[in-house]
């Protein structure tokens, strides 16, 4: 399938959920709000997964996405991402292959999470140990990759190896680098985090709660954040305000809006909105307060 299919299906807006938000909500109950996102007008929806030996834990992404994909009728299922320490190449290309295989035209897998001395190099190695396994693995199935990309080098490889990049809590300001580094055909499909709520400070507290336990200092979101300008005064402690508004939509549904028309006009092809919410329900609660004036935007 060409990229230009991908888009079309994937439309301007999809949607992001923890992959501890659906460790914690019952298939049964996905079901039914995986069917609410679809009504609502999204394109797709994502998840992640974490490492072996995180402590917070998670399902296994590609049964997870196979719930999803069985559960609705359109919706693209997207990686966001497949941790590469989670299983050998082969497994990430059989596994992928036998969902598009199954739903064709509905998976984008994502891929990311590769850790050691030389982690560019491993996803290298990685990404072209899949495309050895995919001559003999269902070669007749594709399916769009992409990367959990940041920095110029991350970008470089996502542009050179996969049909693109998914940038995580990023801002706006990345989505336009991302773009420029890509060029203008690979895939770009940034996350968002939101909360629709006014207040500055309960908004801001509820990323602020979430950073607490991400982003050391050696990390690749903190040094990408470095990169982009921010300086010890933001990251130290509880984040400046400066950082955490840059990150976070947050307000009422218009200002919410805008900040997502924000990353289309940086290039972005497709935006991911991630609800900060105790539950699936209230994610997809704040997901269709957003869906009409999404509509209009697209």
């Amino acid at each position: 399938m060409s990229l230009t299919e991908v888009r079309r299906r994937l439309g301007r807006f999809g949607v992001w959920i923890a992959p501890a938000t659906l460790l914690a909500t019952p298939v049964a109950v996905q079901r039914e709000q995986f069917a609410r996102i679809e009504a609502l007008g999204y394109g797709s929806f994502w998840t992640g997964e974490t490492p072996a030996g995180h402590p917070i834990s998670s399902r296994e992404i590609l049964t997870q996405l196979g719930v999803l994909l069985a559960a609705t009728e359109r919706l693209v299922a997207g990686a966001g991402i497949a941790n590469v320490t989670q299983r050998s190449p082969d497994a990430a290309h059989g596994g992928a292959a036998a969902l598009a295989e199954a739903y064709p035209g509905r998976l984008v897998l994502g891929l990311g999470g590769q850790g050691g001395p030389r982690p560019l190099a491993a996803l290298r190695d990685y990404l072209a140990a899949m495309d050895r396994a995919a001559a003999t693995i269902l070669p007749e199935v594709g399916y769009p990759r992409v990367l959990a990309a940041l920095g110029p080098k991350a970008l470089g490889l996502a542009r050179e190896s996969t049909d693109g990049a998914h940038p995580f809590l990023q801002p706006v300001e990345h989505t336009r680098i991302a773009r420029e580094a890509l060029g203008p055909g690979p895939l770009l499909v940034p996350h968002q985090a939101l909360v629709l709520d006014e207040d500055p400070g309960s908004a801001r507290e509820a990323l602020r709660v979430i950073m607490r336990s991400a982003g050391t200092a050696g990390s690749p979101y903190t040094a990408n954040y470095r990169r982009l300008g921010y300086g010890d005064a933001d990251l130290a402690g509880e984040r400046s305000d400066r950082l955490v508004d840059a990150l976070l939509a947050w307000g009422d549904e218009d200002a919410v809006a805008r900040r997502l028309r924000d990353h289309l006009d940086a290039g972005a092809d497709h935006v991911l909105l991630h609800p900060l919410a105790g539950d699936l329900t209230g994610a997809v609660d704040q997901l269709e307060r957003l869906a009409p004036r999404l509509r209009t935007a697209a």
